[in-house]
């Protein structure tokens, strides 16, 4: 019987997809089950018929993580839109707004585009959209859908030009609602430069009638050089740019109820942006002070175990690493050599290499920790591991390996087991683009 590579297109129809030859990793037992049959058969991510190399989320990281960030954006009376780019996984999306998510934030069209199959109400698009096709599809889904919030990003002029023709060209009934996006600084990444042109940017969104000014937002992350005092210093000139505008009248067309938006904030200095939104004078509108933070629901083992706030401020809280790469050793050809069977399509690598944590031996399941192994280079497929003497590492031992970079890692995992500490497998994630 042919397969069907249809997919999934809502939430309650990731549960009856069929497992099969796609989703590396799972149990070829499982072959013709569905995903929701599967995940109730409870099995062992080490006895269950999984092969490796199998990339896994910690249960109990996952929800510490949602819970955390809750309380946290609360706590700051933030709204909050984590970046869905960094899982492009509808069920965590599912979790995220459960606990408490204002929406969710894209990228690009194509994000946009799968949110909306699986029902997402709330989308800001934290970049400038120039593509016609992509244009008038977001015209008709508006126009379809008068609950349907979205925002994007406008950076140029020529930018804001390009999507009003295409709107009108599209016969769209409803302005999209879009942010001046402020650069971070010379050389940093998209975004105005100057407050001056921001607000020739500005004035060329009040002639377009297909667009809407509704706030300000950026990018921290992309300060040049960051450290706190730097990034602080681009947030301030975020709010008193949303301040100026405000005095200026630019947000007029906003009805009564409807609020200015102020956005920012990456997953490494949200403590920065929830210190600064704070300092925001009260504007002529409510404020919309959103918050875009992605990687902490997986957080990592690398890249931001080391950036993380509440490195900064540990009274605030703390994240937990969920992600684990399970490999097998396949060769030990020198004593101070071994390789494992995962590599560059498996692992994340952009950032830092994969970190041994801890060994499942072969023998007898026992763990211990993985004391003198280093991941020295990944090729497509191996994991090179420099064993220090000493080190006891045997062909067929599993290594569990700490991950950098959540984004990079979500992406090389179309189906990923949701395992509990012991190893029950209580879930699985699924994963678009």
């Amino acid at each position: 019987m042919a397969t069907d590579l249809s997919g999934p297109s809502s939430l309650d129809e990731l549960a009856q997809e069929r497992v099969d030859h796609r989703f590396k990793g799972l149990p070829p037992t499982a072959d013709g089950l569905t995903v929701g049959e599967l995940a109730a058969e409870r099995r062992s991510l080490f006895t269950g018929g999984f092969t490796t190399p199998v990339l896994a989320l910690s249960a109990e990281a996952l929800e510490h993580n949602l819970l955390e960030m809750e309380r946290y954006s609360a706590a700051h009376r933030l709204a909050f839109a984590p970046h869905g780019k960094t899982s492009m996984a509808p069920r965590l999306f599912e979790r995220q707004l459960d606990h408490g998510a204002w929406g969710i934030t894209a990228a690009v069209p194509s994000h946009v585009r799968m949110y909306r199959v699986f029902g997402i109400q709330r989308i800001f698009l934290a970049n400038e959209v120039v593509d016609a096709a992509a244009l008038h599809w977001l015209a008709g889904e508006l126009d379809a859908d008068p609950d349907f919030r979205f925002i994007a990003y406008v950076d140029s002029v020529r930018g804001v030009e390009l999507m009003d023709e295409a709107l009108r060209a599209a016969g769209a009934r409803r302005a999209v609602d879009v942010v001046i996006e402020l650069g971070a600084g010379e050389g940093a990444r998209t975004g105005v430069r100057t407050e001056a042109e921001c607000a020739e940017v500005a004035d060329a969104v009040a002639a377009a009638p297909s667009l809407r000014l509704v706030g300000v937002a950026g990018y921290e992350g992309e300060v040049p050089r960051p450290d706190t005092e730097r990034v602080r210093a681009w947030m301030r000139r975020l709010t008193a740019l949303a301040a100026g505008f405000d005095a200026e009248g630019r947000f007029a067309e906003l009805g009564e109820d409807d609020e200015i938006v102020v956005s920012a904030g990456g997953s490494a200095w949200f403590d920065v942006v929830a210190e600064v939104l704070a300092e925001l004078p009260g504007l002529s509108r409510p404020v919309l002070k959103l918050l875009r933070s992605g990687a902490y629901v997986s957080h990592d083992d690398g890249h931001y175990r080391k950036r993380t706030p509440f490195n900064r401020i540990p009274q605030e809280g703390a994240l937990h690493p969920a992600f684990r790469l399970w490999a097998q050793v396949v060769s030990r050809p020198e004593p101070g050599q071994a390789f494992l069977n995962a590599g560059k399509r498996d692992a994340a690598y952009d950032l830092d290499l994969p970190e041994p944590q801890v060994i499942r031996s072969a023998r007898d399941g026992s763990t211990r920790p993985a004391a003198g192994l280093t991941v020295t280079g990944l090729s497509d497929q191996h994991a090179w591991v420099a064993v220090a003497d000493g080190a006891e590492l045997e062909v067929g031992d599993w290594v569990g390996l700490g991950l950098s970079h959540p984004c990079t890692s979500f992406d090389k995992w179309p189906l990923i087991p949701v395992a509990e500490a012991d190893g029950t497998v209580t879930d699985y994630v699924r994963t678009f683009f």
